[in-house]
């Protein structure tokens, strides 16, 4: 039988990459991630793997030492890790997202100062925007930044960093108002700030505290953190692309990679989870057969197959449209809602496929049964997406006259 979810179209140079990030993850990640996660355990060994495999570089330009390959290259080999562990694809998404918005904003000398190093992994990168007060609405962000010779001065909590404690560098969203007078529309008076930090909790530079992990029902093993300034002090020359009140646009830039990133993911637990089902089906016994066999069992991997199939599909055309150079907020925000929601479907699914089991630490149904939900939430929640969806629906299909 033909695997579910495959990709029509691949170059053989895409197609090998693939083939040994599954290979790493059905090796080196599915054996030990329950336990690993039981334990909120940092997988060190599985990133420096990630590392040798080049994954930090991926889509990194070939002049900064990457691979250069595409979005939907990078989007497949998340699927694959999330299929794995979804904790491990947290870990190098938010280092593409601050790599990807340093290559397509950033000024020749931060390119070459940070990318290089990022392609190797010894750059680890997180970024920045939530606030403990804010959730969605990004224009109500209250960190600051105060210039002061040539620097800036930031002052500010922000909240759901991940990476928060292992990365060295934080892209930071901060309001600006210095060349933005008062009463400027909020957009245009943010700006990004590029943070370079000591890994690690507690004070990691002077003026920036990281308090330590936050405790999450899933999605352990990451560190996901809030980032404290008090007086922290950056020089001009830090300021993404160079120019203040480009922040908010370059943030959103970013996080249209990150929501084909969470719908990637959702589509490689969905993948797991219709696997850990179709495989406990066969080997249950009731009634006399395996349950596999009961028509109320086939159904439901019918649809959680159909699913798995329409979201992949979804997340694939997100990620070819925005590789094409155009826009791409609509499929992004259609593949991240649509991956999300089918993701904890599916999960659901299996879980009640293995019955009183699926509620066993023993089974690793039981770890995605926790990890799912975090998708509905990440990048943005599913009524952000279908404001998104229709707003911009409604851009294309405005009546004239």
């Amino acid at each position: 039988m033909t695997r579910l979810a495959q990709t029509a179209g691949l170059t053989d140079v895409q197609q090998e990459i693939l083939k040994t990030v599954r290979e790493f993850v059905d090796k080196e990640i599915i054996p030990v991630a329950t336990e690993l996660e039981h334990r909120d355990e940092y997988p060190q060994q599985i990133v420096d793997g990630l590392k040798e495999l080049g994954l930090f570089g991926l889509m990194i330009p070939e002049e900064y030492g990457g691979l250069g390959e595409s979005l939907l290259t990078y989007a497949l080999c998340v699927e694959e890790i999330a299929r794995g562990w979804m904790s491990v694809s947290g870990i190098i998404n938010t280092h593409f997202i601050v790599a990807y918005m340093l290559k397509q904003h950033g000024t020749q000398e931060q390119k070459d100062h940070f990318l290089p190093r990022m392609a190797l992994g010894e750059v680890r990168g997180a970024f920045s925007m939530s606030e403990p007060g804010l959730g969605s609405d990004v224009s109500a962000i209250t960190s600051k930044a105060v210039k002061d010779g040539d620097e800036y001065v930031l002052n500010g909590q922000k909240m759901w960093l991940t990476n928060g404690g292992t990365s060295t560098l934080v892209a930071v969203l901060c309001r600006s108002d210095e060349g933005h007078p008062e009463g400027t529309v909020p957009h245009k008076s943010m700006t990004t700030f590029l943070v370079e930090k000591e890994p690690g909790f507690g004070e990691v530079r002077p003026g920036l505290t990281i308090p330590g992990k936050i405790d999450k029902m899933g999605y352990k093993g990451v560190d996901t953190t809030e980032l404290i300034m008090d007086g922290l002090r950056i020089p001009a020359n830090r300021v993404l692309g160079g120019q203040t009140g480009r922040g908010f646009y370059q943030m959103m830039d970013g996080v249209e990679v990150g929501r084909v990133n969470v719908a990637a993911r959702g589509c490689g637990v969905a993948q797991r989870a219709f696997e850990l089902g179709v495989s406990y089906a066969q080997q249950r016994n009731t009634f006399g057969k395996p349950i596999a066999q009961h028509q109320a069992i086939q159904f439901k991997l019918a649809e959680m197959a159909t699913k798995v199939e329409a979201a992949h599909a979804m997340m694939v055309n997100a990620a070819r449209k925005k590789d094409s150079g155009e826009r791409n907020d609509l499929e992004a925000g259609m593949a991240k809602y649509l991956a999300s929601e089918y993701c904890k479907e599916v999960v659901e699914d299996a879980f009640r496929i293995h019955g009183g089991y699926g509620f066993s630490k023993e089974y690793e149904i039981e770890r995605l049964y926790r990890e799912a939900p975090m998708l509905l939430i990440g990048e943005g929640t599913a009524e952000i997406q279908k404001m998104i969806i229709g707003r911009r629906l409604l851009e294309e299909y405005r009546l004239q006259g």
